[in-house]
């Protein structure tokens, strides 16, 4: 970023009501008359600072009926999102802390007035409502998978083998760490069909046991030699077997992983492609699953290719 972009964005921040609109907007999406609402001002001004946000396209907006809905936007240029994050976290006043007490009551009355459902159509997935989360969904999804033999690599402290183990034969984690496995093991202690190993992913000692199912969750990163990690795990499928990698999509943001011990800075989907066809298997998808809404917007990508 050059130095009359920041300055450009220092300028904008200079008003202190525009601070406290990015504030708010950054946790949820609302309409003027709720952000006037919040903050206690005369619709007419909120929008005039909103137009001048959505100008820098600090916010974006959307349109549901005869209302706009405004949110921070969290794809814009990297580096403007730094300097925002930075600024936004050195602050810490009483007025932030107001506003962020009565944005409560203003979703309440939105409900109220609305009904929950209209009010997060287009974007449910980012908003809670009891019992509807992730894990329930993924809990029942899981029902009506049949995984056979699994062998989880890079298996962590066993979350994954927790929510497959009651549709799998079998399960055998591996995490490289004595204190991960140790962790795993106690996690999945109730269920007989799960043992939990140490072990390197690039050598794999596991006798003549071959699997249905290979899963590499963001396995990759941890690899330092991935390709010989995918010949691994190609080696132990079963013919007809298939292999679910998932891992991060290529990137140049060291600084952000290191403290997560990553060992490589992502794959490009004809990287993982490769390795999948040298370790001697058909490649049935190579894809994008999702891009991060905040910087600096990582992205997942998934490789499944099967034995044949």
């Amino acid at each position: 970023m050059d130095l009359a972009t920041a300055s450009s964005v220092l300028r904008l921040l200079a008003d202190p009501t525009r601070v406290r609109l990015l504030a708010l907007l950054e946790r949820e999406e609302l309409t003027v008359a709720e952000l006037a609402s919040v903050l206690h001002l005369a619709q007419p001004r909120v929008s005039t600072h909103l137009a001048k946000l959505k100008e820098a396209e600090l916010v974006r907006d959307r349109r549901a009926g005869v209302s706009a809905y405004y949110r921070a936007n969290s794809e814009g240029d990297e580096h403007r999102q730094t300097l925002i994050r930075s600024l936004r976290d050195s602050i810490d006043d009483a007025l932030l802390h107001d506003d962020a007490a009565r944005l409560p009551g203003v979703l309440a009355q939105r409900a109220r007035e609305e009904g929950w459902a209209d009010t997060v159509a287009g974007d449910m997935e980012r908003h809670y409502s009891p019992g509807r989360t992730w894990e329930t969904l993924a809990r029942s999804l899981l029902q009506l998978l049949e995984t056979g033999d699994v062998l989880d690599i890079a298996s962590g402290d066993g979350i994954t083998a927790e929510l497959l183990a009651p549709h799998a034969r079998s399960i055998v984690c591996v995490d490289s760490s004595e204190r991960v496995a140790e962790a795993a093991a106690q996690r999945l202690k109730p269920f007989t069909n799960v043992e939990v190993r140490q072990g390197d992913m690039h050598a794999l000692d596991l006798g003549e046991r071959r699997f249905d199912l290979v899963l590499m969750l963001h396995a990759l990163t941890y690899a330092e030699q991935p390709a010989k990690a995918v010949a691994e795990a190609s080696r132990l499928l079963r013919t007809g077997g298939r292999l679910l990698a998932v891992t991060l999509g290529k990137h140049d943001h060291r600084a952000v992983v290191e403290p997560f011990d990553h060992r490589n800075l992502g794959f490009s989907r004809d990287e993982l492609d490769r390795y999948a066809k040298s370790a001697g298997l058909d490649v049935l998808s190579c894809t994008r699953l999702s891009r991060e809404r905040k910087a600096p917007h990582f992205e997942v990508i998934s490789l499944l290719a099967r034995k044949p």
